[in-house]
């Protein structure tokens, strides 16, 4: 079961994405040089605090409305009141985080302790839960008459909600079904946010448009991956972000033969007219198989129609907020036998937009795609591959390292900066993995990655400095099997790691010792000036209490200190390990390091590439091509 179900509800409203910005930069990482000015908002001089440098990180919910429900017998009418409730986050907690996994990785943004709640009109609460840690995926370029840079862009996150508590349902029999459905404390949750607004001074700053679906979820399953029928697309390159060449986005369907229908989720698929606008006019769209099976361009063949989505429809204003872009085409015995076994595309023939499954219907995806480790630790990361929504058993997964999407800084040659950007996936020894798996009989594989010490690769002045901490890399999965492997990659189908450098702390820790650190923090997330100054002792004496508990509590808790989860077990240890004896150590000599910093008078040199666009996610995707044009990549 997924959210892609004959039981599910469609919602509609705002998020806020209220990211700091000053970490875009990883030289902003260097003590020694950074301003105060890199704290300011982007103006005509960059570099600085990019375009939301007092982001406290909070990921929200705004006004989310439930649309539209829908139980196998059909559109749940207006008598159930489940149509009058909303879709919130905690009211009780903290707001959730946003969260990059690096400075030179932000293509995999995560959403870190946010509760999910469906509410009455009166604000009780019906049903709650904890949305588990998710990165979004196929981030693209999305409105026709762009609005430039994150502006255009539109992502989708999916995963489960768990640890349910239910509140008295019995009033809506679709609730009631819901919360039956959900016999293994799962419900599965996938939305898509795109129309961010990034005017600073308006109301709407940072908020952009959300829709999503939540439906029953099962344990066996994968929590953010449907295994189903994946429509692939490919790039034109003419956008810094992922530009489908036929006007649709990666897309997945699933076919439901109980219920005698496929369902199609469209919601992050379908370009719209402007940023967080209607959905653009591609003609009708219809879904259909190649008869017989043969390369996904028309006029390579017959296709056989299963199911229309009229533009009349989909194109209308409200459609969109309805429906997530989900929609369910009812099909007979006789379609569904042939579509098992056939390659799936939706095309309009009146404005050419087509994209299709690969010919062999082949498709392998790790579930979960972003990890944080520490030297010497494991991963077991689990692997799904399928055929036509069918999982593929026996079959063999290899794994390369590739580079290619994540984001290198192109800097200065000059000192204190040493070669032209903090290099990324180097040393290649630090992350140790088989090449090759072999899946079950349920088309999943357990793929194990061993995390060595990167040490100081992305340290400043030689690496006497303080800098990034860790080293990012990118393991792609893909079929050892060249018969199967003839889909168009699908970019953001990899594996991301965040792999901590050691840290063996002194014995006797004392204020010289976790200085750099928290100045680090004090400079990079400046909205903890409004509570405490982190870089001096006096101020961190005085809120002793508070920063233990926030340096103690979970990372998936959203009041976890620092908000940006890239503080290593072992410095966060050692950090506790101080408030606890905080020893004063050489002040003086922190201090005077401090206000030399501050006073420092040579600007950071600007770097050798054009400026980039507008945007934190669009500068990310443009410095992708450093990466690329280094290693001769134009994947």
């Amino acid at each position: 079961m997924s959210y892609l179900n004959a039981l599910r509800l469609h919602f509609a409203g705002q998020f806020q994405t209220n990211v700091s910005t000053v970490n875009n930069d990883p030289y902003h990482f260097y003590n020694a040089t950074f301003k105060p000015e890199y704290q300011d908002m982007q103006g005509p001089n960059m570099p600085n605090g990019w375009f939301n440098p007092e982001g406290d990180a909070a990921f929200r919910l705004l006004g989310c409305t439930i649309n539209s429900a829908w139980m196998p017998s059909g559109e749940v009418g207006p008598s159930d009141p489940v149509l009058d409730h909303i879709i919130a986050d905690s009211d009780e907690a903290a707001p959730a985080k946003i969260v990059d996994l690096d400075p030179e990785q932000q293509l995999v943004s995560e959403i870190w302790g946010l509760t999910v709640r469906i509410a009455d009109g009166d604000g009780k609460t019906l049903m709650s839960g904890e949305f588990e840690p998710a990165a979004f995926i196929d981030i693209w370029s999305r409105a026709i008459k762009q609005g430039g840079g994150d502006t255009n862009a539109s992502a989708m996150w999916q995963s489960v909600i768990k640890n349910l508590q239910w509140g008295d349902v019995s009033g809506s029999a679709f609730l009631t079904a819901l919360q039956q459905a959900a016999s293994d404390g799962l419900l599965s949750i996938k939305f898509n946010c795109d129309g961010i607004n990034m005017s600073y001074g308006s109301p709407d700053f940072m908020c952009g448009r959300i829709t999503g679906t939540i439906g029953p979820a099962s344990a066996g399953e994968p929590r953010h991956l449907v295994l189903g029928r994946q429509f692939m697309a490919t790039d034109t390159k003419k956008e810094v972000f992922f530009q489908p060449e036929h006007g649709l986005n990666f897309c997945v369907g699933l076919i439901d033969q109980e219920n005698n229908c496929i369902y199609l989720d469209l919601g992050n698929a379908l370009p719209s007219t402007i940023p967080g606008g209607p959905i653009a006019d591609l003609g009708d769209l219809n879904l259909g198989y190649y008869d017989p099976i043969l390369s996904p361009s028309i006029p390579a063949g017959q296709i056989t129609t299963i199911g229309t989505i009229p533009t009349s429809e989909y194109a209308q204003p409200q459609w969109y907020g309805r429906t997530a872009g989900v929609v369910a085409l009812p099909m007979t015995k006789e379609q569904l036998q042939m579509a098992s076994a056939r390659q799936l595309v939706l095309h309009s023939g009146s404005k050419n937009s087509i994209i299709a499954e690969s010919c062999s219907g082949a498709f392998v995806r790790a579930d979960s795609f972003v990890y944080r480790m520490s030297p010497g630790e494991e991963a077991s990361i689990q692997v799904f591959a399928t055929q036509r929504g069918v999982p593929l058993a026996d079959t063999e997964i290899e794994f390369a390292l590739d580079p290619s999407q994540l984001q290198m800084q192109v800097g200065p040659d000059s000192a204190p900066f040493v070669g032209a950007s903090p290099p990324i996936g180097k040393p290649t020894d630090a992350v140790a993995f088989g090449k090759r798996v072999t899946t079950g009989a349920d088309g999943r594989a357990v793929f194990k990655v061993t995390a060595g010490d990167p040490g100081k690769a992305r340290w400043f002045n030689d690496g006497k400095d303080y800098g990034i901490d860790g080293q990012v890399y990118g393991i792609r999965p893909s079929f050892a099997d060249s018969a199967l492997a003839d889909s168009p990659v699908n970019e953001s189908n990899f594996i991301s790691f965040l792999i901590w450098s050691g840290y063996a702390p002194p014995e006797t820790l004392t204020w010289t010792d976790i200085y750099p650190i928290f100045q680090q923090y004090a400079n990079l997330y400046p909205v903890m000036n409004r509570f405490l100054d982190l870089g001096g002792y006096e101020s961190v004496i005085a809120n002793l209490r508070m920063l233990k508990l926030a340096f103690g509590l979970p990372v998936s808790d959203p009041n976890s200190m620092p908000v940006t989860r890239d503080l290593s077990p072992a410095k966060r240890a050692a950090i506790l390990k101080w408030l606890d004896s905080p020893l004063p150590g050489d002040i003086a000599a922190m201090d005077k390091a401090r206000t030399e910093a501050l006073r420092a008078e040579a600007e950071l040199p600007q770097g050798k590439a054009e400026a980039p666009p507008p945007g934190g996610k669009a500068a990310a995707m443009s410095r992708r091509l450093v990466v690329q044009n280094q290693s001769g990549d134009n994947s």
